[in-house]
């Protein structure tokens, strides 16, 4: 970590530290600056001592329902391990006010912005030399078309340092050699559901169909059962990634219980914050789904004097939906305004490992374990992904859908 970056964090810490109220949560983070006065935290960013330290803070910060300070701690902790960049971090908390800094990033925006105007003005030249009895709204047409292409910007490999914007059937090309490459997925067409037409709800809504609506809630239902079998196969892979089950599950808005009308059609409702699944009640307020990994996570429950506690990715986890949320209060009147979605009442649902990663444990004392922790959450909840899906089963078999 850079002396300059080791200073934004130092700084950050230290408002921290006089936003804390509790004398445990003020030692534990005076604890992490004195490391970094030590000079042992430079040797590289996001050193694991200093790290733990952050984390300890954090811990500290939430048995206190200090939550504001968890997530400042959060950002710390962040901003250590590089998921938050510096620019970001000091314009967050105007961490430099001489005016160097900020000069220096005006000087860069400048010096984008006039790099944008030389393009438009040699795009705009190339145009009329090409078609000289062009009109303006032509010329602001084709414009708009060069700038709706950029997002299509691409380097060819046989010409390093260039790159070219393709247009028409190149465009198109590009398009659907991406497609192929990157979305499509081959699913095992083998999985059957064809137990699901016998169950007792499925049998009810055949005998009392009328004009076809029966049947139509019935392939409903047995759809829902096919995706359950794909969602509890992805749940229980060790190779599953976060991008994999957010795939599978952001479309499947009722997996997640009755009371969601269907997902937000944009995810980043707050600037610097982009949410995994974003879904909205009958009453227009809003949950939040934060997805972490399933299998593929160490462990989410540890022996800790004599009892089951969660494990520090639990506990990061958690804090991250707060982040989510606390930014969601913040910005309320606004989201309200451009997206008319209800964020006061908005909570924040995490999904986070498989009672098959602990041998050791039975499953009932892990989901006990996580209940226990809920218990003393406010507006977060915790869950694992065999809990959900075990939920959704459960909801196909024991009532009808309507």
């Amino acid at each position: 970590m850079s002396s300059r970056a080791d200073w934004s964090l130092e700084l950050q810490l230290e408002a921290t530290q006089k936003e804390a109220v509790h004398p445990d949560v003020q030692n534990a983070i005076a604890q992490a600056i004195a490391y970094m006065h030590s000079g042992k935290s430079r040797r590289r960013r996001g050193g694991r001592a200093l790290v733990e330290r952050l984390e300890v803070a954090r811990l500290r910060a939430s048995e206190e329902n200090e939550w504001h300070v968890v997530r400042l701690l959060q950002d710390a902790l962040d901003y250590a391990t590089g998921r938050i960049l510096n620019p970001d971090f000091e314009e967050r908390y105007r961490l430099f006010q001489d005016g160097g800094r900020s000069d220096h990033r005006r000087d860069f925006v400048s010096g984008v912005f006039f790099g944008m105007q030389e393009f438009v003005r040699g795009a705009s030249r190339k145009f009329l030399e090409d078609n000289e009895s062009a009109s303006a709204q032509e010329l602001l047409a084709h414009l708009t078309s060069v700038v709706a292409d950029g997002k299509f910007l691409d380097a060819p490999e046989d010409r390093p340092g260039r790159y070219r914007l393709v247009r028409g059937r190149a465009e198109l090309a590009l398009w659907l050699e991406r497609v192929l490459r990157d979305r499509i997925d081959i699913e095992d067409p083998s999985a059957k559901v064809g137990n699901l037409v016998r169950t007792p709800a499925v049998l009810e809504l055949l005998a009392g169909d009328v004009d076809g609506q029966s049947i139509l809630l019935a392939a409903e239902m047995k759809r829902r059962a096919e995706s359950v079998t794909q969602i509890r196969a992805i749940c229980e892979s060790d190779l599953a990634t976060e991008r994999d089950l957010q795939r599978v599950l952001e479309k499947q808005a009722w997996i997640f219980g009755g009371r969601f009308v269907g997902a937000v059609g944009r995810r980043r409702l707050v600037p610097g914050d982009e949410v995994d699944i974003p879904l909205v009640r009958g009453d227009g307020s809003l949950q939040i789904v934060e997805l972490k990994r399933s299998r593929a996570i160490r462990a989410i429950v540890k022996r800790h004097r004599g009892s089951l506690v969660p494990t520090s990715e639990v506990h990061d986890a958690v804090a991250q939906a707060v982040n989510y949320l606390v930014g969601l209060d913040e910005n309320r009147s606004r989201i309200r305004e451009e997206f008319g979605i209800e964020t006061r009442r908005a909570s924040a649902l995490v999904l986070i490992g498989h009672p098959a990663c602990h041998s050791d444990v039975p499953e009932g004392e892990v989901n006990e374990t996580l209940r226990t922790l809920n218990s003393h959450l406010n507006r977060v909840e915790v869950m694992t992904y065999k809990e959900l899906v075990d939920n959704a089963s459960r909801s196909l078999t024991e009532a009808p859908l309507y």
